[in-house]
This record gives C-alpha cells, sequence and structure tokens, in this order.
C-alpha cells in the first residue's frame, strides 16, 4: 500500500479488520494513537502496526493514522452510512459557507478518489511544496480535532462547524495561556506557537477566556486531548516545574480528572520525546537550510526507491545519462555536463508520473540529490569508487 498514489484507502479498509477495532475501547486507542506521535502532531510510526512496517514518510504515517482514527470513530459509533460517505458529509458540513476548504475537490466523481484529495489537502499546513520544505511543521498538528468532529457529526448533525469552531478556540485558549504564563519563553515554545497557529483553521477565538474553554471541554476524549496538549506546552526546557505542575492539577480539578490521568500524561510526553528528539521538527536546532536538505532529502530517496526499477530501465536506455552519472561519482561535473544530465534526467522523469516533483519550479534545485544518491541502486560495477560493506 501506497499512501501517496491513488487508491491507497481502499486497499488500507481492505487490510482493516473491524473486529480488532469492537474489542478496543476508545481510551486504549486514544493511548496507543498517542504513543504514535499523532496526539503530539509527529507521526513515528503507524497504530497497532495495522500495515507491514514499509518505510513510510512522516506525511503517509500521519494519513494513515488519520485515516485509521476517523475509521475507528465510524466503527466505534456504528453508522448505517458507508464510512467513506459519511465522512465526505462531515467535511461538507464543517467547510466554510462562502468558499470551502475543500471546494475546489467537490467535482470529484469517485468517492474513495475524493477522499484521498480532501485528507491529503487536510493534513497540510501548506500545500506548496517548497514552501513545506521550508518549514518545520509540514503536518497539521490539531488533526484530532478533526477525529472528535466526526465523532459528534455521527451522533447528531446539528451545529458541527460552531462545535469544531469552539473545539479549537478552546484548545487554543487552554494552551496558549500555559506558554503566556511562562516569564521567558523558550525556541521551543515559539516553536511550538507557531504549529499551533498554523494548524487552527479558525482565526478568530470565540472561547477567549479560561472560564468558557474549560466549560466547553466535556467529553473524555476530549479532556484527554486536551491535557496531553498542556503537557506539550509545558515541556519547553524539558521538565514540568511547579508552576506548570499546578496549572496542570488545576486543569484536573477543573474538568473532574483522576490524578493518574495527569501522571500518565506527563509520563507520556516525556517518554515520547526522550525517545524521538532526534525525529520531532520542532525539537530540533537545525536551521531552516538543513531543514530544507533534510525535508527534500526523504522525499527524493523515497521517489527514488519507490521507482527503482522503471529508473534503472530508464537510465541503461539512456547511455549519455549513465555515462555522466558515472563521471559524478568519481568528480564533480563541468557546466555544460550538468546541462547535458540536467536535460537527460528530465525527459526521464517526463516519463514517471510519481518523479513530476522535478517538473515543478525549483525542481532543478533536487536534482543534485537525485544524482547524488542513485548510484547507490545500480550494479556495484557502476562506481569504480564504491566500497560494498563487509
Amino acid at each position: 500500500m501506497n499512501p501517496s498514489a491513488s487508491g491507497w484507502i481502499k486497499k488500507l479498509l481492505n487490510e482493516v479488520s473491524k473486529a480488532q477495532y469492537v474489542k478496543t475501547e476508545p481510551a486504549e486507542f486514544y493511548h496507543r494513537l498517542k504513543q504514535t506521535g499523532f496526539i503530539y502532531g509527529t507521526n513515528i510510526k503507524v497504530v497497532f502496526d495495522i500495515v507491514e512496517p514499509l518505510e513510510f514518510t512522516e506525511e503517509e504515517r500521519c494519513k494513515i493514522n488519520f485515516l485509521i482514527s476517523l475509521f475507528f470513530i465510524y466503527t466505534k459509533e456504528g453508522s448505517k452510512e458507508s464510512f467513506v460517505e459519511s465522512l465526505i458529509g462531515y467535511y461538507k458540513v464543517i467547510g466554510e459557507q462562502k468558499r470551502s476548504f475543500f471546494d475546489e475537490l467537490f467535482g470529484d466523481k469517485s468517492s474513495y478518489s475524493l477522499l484521498e484529495k480532501m485528507i491529503h489537502k487536510r493534513i497540510h499546513i501548506d500545500d506548496n511544496f517548497l514552501a513545506k520544505s521550508f518549514n518545520y511543521f509540514l503536518i497539521n498538528a490539531l488533526l484530532f480535532v478533526d477525529v472528535l468532529g466526526y465523532k459528534r457529526y455521527l451522533n447528531q448533525k446539528e451545529n458541527i462547524k460552531d462545535y469544531v469552531n469552539n473545539l479549537e478556540s478552546g484548545l487554543e485558549t487552554i494552551v496558549f495561556s500555559v506558554i503566556d504564563a511562562k516569564a521567558v519563553k523558550s525556541e521551543y515554545d515559539t516553536n511550538l506557537i507557531r504549529l499551533f497557529q498554523s494548524s487552527i483553521r479558525h482565526k478568530e477565538s470565540s472561547l477567549s477566556c479560561y472560564a468558557d474553554a474549560i466549560d466547553f471541554i466535556k467529553v473524555p476524549l476530549e479532556k484527554l486531548y486536551v491535557i496531553d496538549l498542556v503537557c506539550m506546552a509545558s515541556w519547553s526546557d524539558k521538565v514540568i516545574d511547579q508552576d506548570e505542575r499546578e496549572f496542570l492539577n488545576r486543569l484536573k480539578i477543573d474538568l473532574n480528572l483522576d490524578e493518574a490521568v495527569i501522571t500518565q500524561s506527563v509520563d507520556n510526553i516525556n517518554q515520547f520525546y526522550d525517545t524521538h528528539k532526534e525525529d520531532v521538527a520542532f525539537l530540533s536546532s537545525k536551521n531552516l537550510a538543513q531543514s530544507l536538505y533534510d525535508n527534500s532529502s526523504k522525499v527524493v530517496i523515497k521517489l527514488i526507491k519507490r521507482n527503482s526499477k522503471r529508473l534503472i530501465k530508464e537510465l541503461t536506455e539512456s547511455k549519455e545519462a549513465m555515462g555522466l552519472l558515472a563521471k559524478s561519482t568519481q568528480r564533480n561535473l563541468t557546466e555544460e555536463e550538468q546541462k547535458k544530465i540536467q536535460s537527460q534526467l528530465m525527459d526521464i522523469f517526463k516519463s514517471i508520473p510519481s518523479l513530476a516533483i522535478f517538473m515543478l519550479p525549483g525542481g532543478m534545485l533536487l536534482l543534485p540529490l537525485f544524482v547524488k544518491f542513485i548510484p547507490k541502486l545500480l550494479p556495484s560495477a557502476f562506481d569504480e569508487n564504491r566500497i560494498d560493506p563487509d
């Protein structure tokens, strides 16, 4: 299954066992989902290991976790409407009246194809690839709001848009009150504010005070979610200090939660960040240029691996491109040679739809990454300087 290609939703749903969901309580599922990083806006793995552990990208893991979460809610609520149609219906309801976030997509005749496009669009903060590459935060961090909204939609269709807007607003008010209370804000705090602000769909807050926000949070999953977001906001100095703990205790009382819930949430965020600190974007101290290179490298390598057989076939049929690639492993290519290999590779990319990314404005910037990586997939004789591992 390839979440970046058409047909992935139907394929995934065929592999998901409803029986597994029936036996799982919402609180347990939420905990499993949190362990993947989805709740924290960083998807390290796929919930329940529900698909084969292929080398998915962050975006692809997010898509899978997002869809599985929505499908879990659908299964538990026992809706009679088909999952795909009900989810499309939900997004139509919460769309803006004048111009929906998904307006340009609703002309698609295939429900599966439409839902794939909707999910792809929903998980991104910015759809422009190059802009995303310069941004630490490729993935929307508040996607669980959609899961909670969909749960409400399956039970009652009225005022769903207001519910989603108010939930986002309430979460924003509570989380920002934690950060604002800090005398000194770290880079982590600044990054977290940017992440939340970029992820919020409706910028005008209607629940602007703490009391109103707390009064709105009533459902168990809502309470677990707000506690985890507050723990994220409290974590800036890698420890939740006394003042932050007092805020959590106040939240515990206001939301009528057990102490065990707070303790588990604190332990979970500490364990997750400690284990995956190198993989969480906003914990990184990399500059934007390094972030661009790393993000672009991952995308290019992923595309090359998935199209390796066809790429090798196309390259072997182009003696000039093969010759230039061979030279590039031993020395820097001249300006004329660089132009030649660019032209040769662009012709090859045109024949492979998945590599259309190189045809976009700025795509030429990614060619050095391609040239650097592709010899690793070719026969060892291709690169005379290559040293094979023992």
